[in-house]
């Protein structure tokens, strides 16, 4: 069983999450690839994926809706995981979906997608996202569950290998 894990991330944290599930599949002796969204050809070889994205204003960031976009076809005729990272503070806010999520599932026949806490560190923002967090008073630290990703990522790899398994 091979997995393609793909995330988008503007300044890491998503690509952190995605490393760390990708880490847990391995762990679960499944085979995980992680690529950003412009290293995917194709799904060539792939038996299920895993998309995620980092969120900025209630949105999935371009490089990812254009992924899903191009592959929807493909992604549809396979196991498909979505989640997404950016609600930040305690508790982290906002608790809703991204508005791209509900299309983005519609399309690829997403089994579920997993709504992760972020992390926001005001040094790695340019002049203009500080701006906005300012505004908003938005809470700086790192407020990632990582319990939470691991054991979505566990949730993963048990599909995966329930659905490999012989039928008795």
């Amino acid at each position: 069983m091979r997995v393609l894990l793909s995330t988008a991330s503007k300044h890491g944290s998503t690509t952190e999450i995605g490393r760390a599930i990708a880490d847990v599949l391995t762990e679960e002796g499944i085979d995980a690839r992680h690529l950003a969204p412009g290293e995917v050809v194709d799904l060539d070889g792939y038996d299920a994926v895993v998309l995620g994205s980092a969120v900025y204003a209630g949105h999935w960031m371009k490089a990812m809706k254009e992924l899903t976009d191009r592959l929807a076809p493909g992604l549809a005729g396979r196991p498909v995981w979505l989640f997404s990272s950016g609600p930040i503070g305690d508790p982290p806010t906002p608790e809703e979906d991204p508005v791209d999520v509900a299309p983005i599932l519609e399309a690829t026949g997403a089994r579920a997608h997993f709504l992760f806490a972020g992390k926001l560190d005001k040094k790695t923002l340019n002049f203009g996202e500080r701006a906005i967090v300012s505004a908003f008073k938005a809470s700086e630290g790192d407020f990632r569950d990582w319990d939470e990703i691991r054991d979505r990522a566990r949730d993963i790899a048990t599909e995966l290998k329930s659905s490999m398994s012989p039928i008795n």
